[in-house]
């Protein structure tokens, strides 16, 4: 049966998924990319990136987990680039250039109706305007039987979780604290939502914290 996961999702010892002031220059907002540095030394990234070597550790393992079985992705407007308010143009296509690592269905949500973009591997951007529900089921139609993650950001995770949508979620806290940002769980009590840490897993750079949705 499909899943939504969230997989991968850096946290600030402080509670913060991403930094202010998001834009151009800073895609998880100021320090937001300290967030990820457990993950940019691992092999795994690194022939993401078409670079060779990269570590084989923790990390490396739990940053290949989060793209197994996932048939397609749901993504924030801010996820998706720094554009805000109505699409001016089509010029803006995402972060990762022609190539996007997702190579599946992302479903993105938006207020603003924009055509769906085909990108080079087999990613396909759709933009979803009527809401988190609609694009989980889209995106699930979309995975065929396998699972959707939630790639972000932080805002868009605690949608998810206050509707008792989400069934699993990887957590990497990072050994930093951010003072001020994006809170992961501002206004959510995960407990009284029925999740439960099912496993703590200690890697290179940061700790890994898997949650699940009780039946």
């Amino acid at each position: 049966m499909s899943k939504l996961r969230v997989q991968s999702f850096g946290v600030s010892v402080d509670g913060f998924g991403a930094g202010v002031n998001s834009g151009l220059e800073h895609p998880l907002g100021v320090r937001g990319e300290e967030l990820m540095q457990w993950f940019f030394p691992t092999q795994f990234w690194r022939t993401m990136q078409k670079q060779e070597g990269g570590e084989t550790g923790v990390d490396n393992r739990v940053a290949q987990q989060g793209f197994e079985n996932i048939g397609a992705w749901i993504l924030g407007r801010n996820m998706f680039g720094p554009v805000r308010g109505p699409w001016p143009d089509e010029s803006w296509k995402g972060w990762w250039g022609d190539n996007p690592p997702y190579h599946c269905p992302v479903f993105v949500l938006t207020h603003y109706e924009r055509a769906p973009i085909e990108m080079k591997g087999g990613t396909v951007f759709h933009f979803v305007t009527d809401g988190i529900h609609s694009a989980l089921e889209q995106a699930k139609s979309a995975a065929r039987g396998k699972d959707v993650r939630v790639g972000g950001g932080a805002s868009t995770v605690r949608q998810y979780l206050r509707e008792r949508l989400i069934d699993e979620l990887h957590v990497a806290i990072s050994p930093v604290l951010l003072g001020e940002g994006e809170p992961l769980w501002r206004d959510i009590d995960m407990r009284a939502l029925g999740y439960e840490v099912t496993e703590t897993v200690m890697g290179e750079r940061a700790m890994h914290e898997f949650l699940r949705k009780r039946a």
